[in-house]
């Protein structure tokens, strides 16, 4: 009996070894991919972002541009000039 239980040890070993091994090469393979999308999701959010700012300023900018406010005009404006 102390046979079957020492060979069941190795094997169970064994497959643990085994699929450590694999996990670490799938690691290897898949792992650049999927920082490589993470990186590119980023980069499109962030140009998603500067891109409403950009015409948020340009909205607000030409907004201004357009409708000049009006200056209250009170009276003709006169120079004095001081004499001595």
């Amino acid at each position: 009996m102390e046979m079957a239980s020492f060979s069941g040890f190795l094997r169970t070993l064994g497959i643990i070894v085994l699929v450590y091994y694999l996990f670490k090469f799938a690691v290897r393979i898949f792992a650049p991919v999927l920082m490589r999308k993470a990186v590119n999701k980023m980069k499109e959010k962030m140009e998603n972002q500067y891109n409403q700012q950009q015409a948020q300023q340009t909205n607000t900018g030409s907004s201004n541009k357009q409708m000049p406010k009006e200056k209250k005009k009170v009276g003709e404006y006169i120079d004095y000039e001081e004499v001595k």
